[in-house]
């Protein structure tokens, strides 16, 4: 999903509740024009401040109906009388609604003028500000900003059409890279050359097999592109499709995670509000644990070094120090393995047995976990997420196995499923299980559970020190 995009669909909720509300306003200032007045005299009684406290909450619901209607589904394109349709039913479907309520709060005002004023007047003006982002969507994307760069494979009359269409027309927010006639030995040679540049691969050869298809999907999740393909093309039923028509050919996304779109805003969000309480409610903690480290042990408080993110990605990851300074680099050392013990052998990740590495407050604060408390300061720069897949080395992922790198389609988080469900006494395997489960089946109601569940994750001893 593009950052571009992800902008636009943000500030399209704020821009419609504005300009409902302005509608609504609007509806209200002409009923009471002395030229209105003069054809029909008011006969209710409504103040404009009442008047807009309602039209405040009301617009709220009809946000609602916006959803419901399809209107803040983000990617795919959309056609201006589609879209111009979408605004008319909810609209219609939120003033059907009021029209319900003042039948049984009569008292309200009666006015059937301002009613379907402003019925007229949220359609047109809603309709009027999707246009002018929609015109300044597409200005953007003739100068590149927020363009899907794509791969498209298919060179019969279909594929044809679709490359004809997105070559037609940019605005559509479409760059072909590279077009292939066909799968073969070379396809996936030529599409890793592209892979830092690709955003899409859109499939429409018809004629390839179910096993060359699947291996374009996994090329695509291990390089974290998107995948698009002609409807019905893998016979099989998935889970989180989003379909598109270009040049009229049905176009079926494969959405790796619900975090697509509105999920990812909703995911931020949240993460930034929680985490910034959390930095207020434990700055105590915070405070008191950097004093102790400093009086334990030479070095700085913190430690910081790269971890691999999202899309594989690394950056910069913070901790209370809970070693002595100069010493991280030993977990590599082969010598220094064998005579403490690496506890996961033969796995990715390396656990170090008794490791004299540690302080002695750096033993408490790794037992509690209040090591890991300054990631949140990472969750409010958005490099992580309160929930999500747990970050690892650079040298530890260098070790994965290709489906292991499935982890990277989401933010890195400080907790997440695999932490509750077993903390560092969890097989690797099973660990990437449960990451690939939270990533296909992510709900905020989910991330809200594995925080409730975190504190008792923590309380509990683990097995291994």
């Amino acid at each position: 999903m593009k950052k571009a995009e992800l902008i636009i669909s943000t500030i399209t909720l704020p821009l419609d509740y504005l300009t409902l509300v302005f509608a609504a306003t609007t509806a209200y200032w002409i009923r009471y024009l002395t030229s209105v007045q003069e054809i029909r005299p008011i006969i209710f009684n409504l103040a404009f401040r009442d008047y807009f406290i309602w039209t405040l909450l009301i617009a709220v619901i009809w946000l609602i109906f916006f959803a419901i209607a399809g209107l803040y589904v983000i990617g795919g394109s959309r056609s201006l009388m589609t879209e111009t349709s979408k605004v008319f039913l909810a609209c219609s479907t939120g003033m059907l609604a009021v029209i319900l309520g003042l039948f049984f709060t009569r008292e309200l005002f009666s006015s059937r003028f301002i009613v379907l004023a402003t019925w007229f007047l949220t359609i047109s003006f809603v309709s009027f500000e999707r246009l002018v982002v929609r015109l300044i969507q597409r200005r953007l994307y003739r100068r590149g900003v927020g363009v899907h760069k794509v791969a498209i494979i298919g060179d019969d009359i279909t594929g044809k059409s679709v490359i004809d269409e997105l070559q037609l027309k940019p605005n559509l927010g479409y760059q072909i890279l590279k077009t292939i006639n066909r799968i073969n030995d070379q396809t996936l040679d030529e599409l890793e050359q592209l892979k830092e540049e690709l955003d899409e691969i859109i499939h429409i050869n018809t004629d390839a097999s179910r096993q060359d298809i699947l291996k374009l999907v996994d090329f695509a999740n291990d390089n974290h592109i998107g995948f698009k393909y002609m409807a019905d093309l893998l016979g099989a039923r998935l889970i989180n499709l989003q379909i598109e028509a270009i040049a009229g050919v049905p176009i079926v996304e494969i959405k790796k995670t619900p975090l697509d779109g509105w999920g990812r805003i909703l995911k931020r969000i949240f993460d930034f509000v929680i985490s910034l309480i959390l930095v207020v409610l434990l700055s105590p903690i915070l405070f008191l644990t950097a004093i102790a480290i400093k009086i334990d042990s030479k070095g700085s408080v913190l430690f910081k070094y790269q971890r691999v993110g999202q899309k594989g990605e690394p950056f910069s990851f913070i901790k209370f120090r809970s070693m002595k300074a100069g010493t991280h680099e030993l977990r590599y050392d082969k010598e220094f393995q064998q005579t403490y013990q690496n506890l996961r052998a033969g796995s990715p990740m390396i656990k170090i047995k008794e490791d004299p590495r540690i302080t002695v407050v750096g033993k408490f604060i790794r037992r509690w976990s209040i090591d890991e408390l300054p990631q949140l300061f990472s969750v409010l720069n958005g490099n992580m997420s309160l929930v999500g897949p747990r970050p690892h080395e650079v040298e530890e992922v260098n070790n994965y196995a290709k489906h292991h790198r499935r982890v990277f389609t989401i933010k890195p988080g400080i907790t997440g499923l695999a932490q509750i469900s077993g903390r560092s006494d969890l097989d690797f395997e099973e660990e990437i299980r449960l990451d690939t489960f939270y990533i296909e089946n992510w709900s905020l109601k989910l991330d809200l559970s594995i925080l409730a569940r975190t504190p008792w994750a923590v309380v509990k001893r683990r097995q291994s020190v």
